[in-house]
């Protein structure tokens, strides 16, 4: 198996000059069920385990990475020793109470962010999705799927460029295969392209039809709301017989995001510079004086979904710095008492 063929590229033939890997064998990550993970290798796919302690400083292993694997004795297993130093990546804040990263996919090229043209297009959505793709590095596709079974698919195609300034936007059909073909560009050789979206917008539908067979198993939608039952369950990379790899992830019911200032400057650089342009640099933006944004709100120059749309993403990045020091301090807390604890050990002794 020729390796390049799954993204292996002088970014990462650099990264293993860099570091001590001799003894090692580069492998990618290409699906994650938990304690197990699924890699590609020079010899082919094997099956190794999670390993136990950190590697890197986010402690994630995620479909798409590169590791390097040494062959244990003890174990008479491949082991993981080293995770070279990702690309790209698409992450957001996990889901429950705890306040931590979720890694997404790691190293991707492009990222297809899929809605579908019946009762799961929302521009709001799109705005975040926009957000965490553009933080990740990788480039942002807009891909409208069931263009067959929608009647105002250019309405709706137009109202997502507004949203989606700089960023192709592109109708699909897998059952007539419309917008196929212009989706086909984006499949190199090496090229990885991820599918992000809810449940049941036709995401391993579009893998089998890029693929031009079922790789993926798909159900049907249910016909009184329109959304399709929950059917990937992992994060699996996927090689396609013209070339070019695709991940299917599992629909995102949410999507919190976790670092969004690169993102944000992108889609709402506008709204920030005015921000700045007020009289006052602490202007809460009401009845302050010569607040540039009640100017440009009155005057037309911003429109009001779009500001409210910033102040719901700022209110809620604020929200999740505040969890995140809050968990710091704890930290630091339980730290400290360690330590004294530890001083008072010693001080009997």
């Amino acid at each position: 198996m020729d390796i390049k063929n799954y993204g292996w590229d002088e970014h990462f033939a650099k990264e293993w000059r860099e570091n001590s890997t001799e003894g090692m064998y580069p492998a990618r990550i290409i699906a994650d069920y938990g304690q197990k993970l699924r890699v590609m290798t020079e010899t082919g796919e094997l099956l190794i385990s999670r390993p136990l302690k950190k590697l890197d400083e986010s402690g994630q292993l995620a479909v798409g990475d590169w590791l390097a694997l040494e062959h244990s004795p003890e174990t008479q297993a491949a082991c993981v020793r080293l995770v070279l130093a990702r690309k790209t990546k698409f992450s957001r804040a996990a889901a429950g109470i705890e306040v931590k990263e979720q890694i997404v996919a790691a190293n991707i090229d492009t990222v297809f962010l899929v809605q579908s043209l019946n009762r799961d297009f929302n521009l709001k959505r799109l705005e975040r999705y926009l957000i965490a793709a553009w933080e990740s590095g990788a480039l942002p596709v807009v891909v409208l799927t069931k263009a067959d079974g929608c009647a105002n698919v250019a309405e709706r195609v137009a109202d997502a460029r507004v949203a989606s300034p700089g960023v192709e936007v592109q109708a699909v059909s897998c059952v007539s295969g419309e917008g196929i073909a212009e989706l086909r560009k984006y499949f190199a050789t090496g090229k990885t392209v991820a599918l992000l979206g809810s449940s049941g917008v036709g995401k391993s539908t579009l893998v089998n039809t890029l693929a031009g067979k079922e790789l993926l198993k798909t159900q049907a939608v249910r016909e009184n709301d329109s959304r399709g039952r929950h059917t990937t369950t992992h994060r699996e990379l996927v090689l396609l017989p013209a070339g070019g790899l695709i991940l299917d992830t599992p629909g995102m019911r949410s999507l919190a995001l976790w670092e969004a200032d690169a993102g944000m400057e992108v889609m709402f650089g506008d709204v920030e510079e005015l921000t700045k342009q007020c009289r006052f640099s602490d202007c809460h933006h009401g009845n302050e004086p010569g607040c540039a944004v009640r100017e440009a709100l009155a005057g037309g120059k911003l429109e009001r979904n779009r500001w409210e749309s910033w102040l719901k993403l700022q209110k809620e990045r604020a929200f999740l710095e505040a969890k995140q020091e809050g968990k710091l301090r704890f930290q630091e807390k339980q730290w400290g008492k360690q330590i004294a604890k530890f001083q008072r050990h010693l001080g009997k002794h």
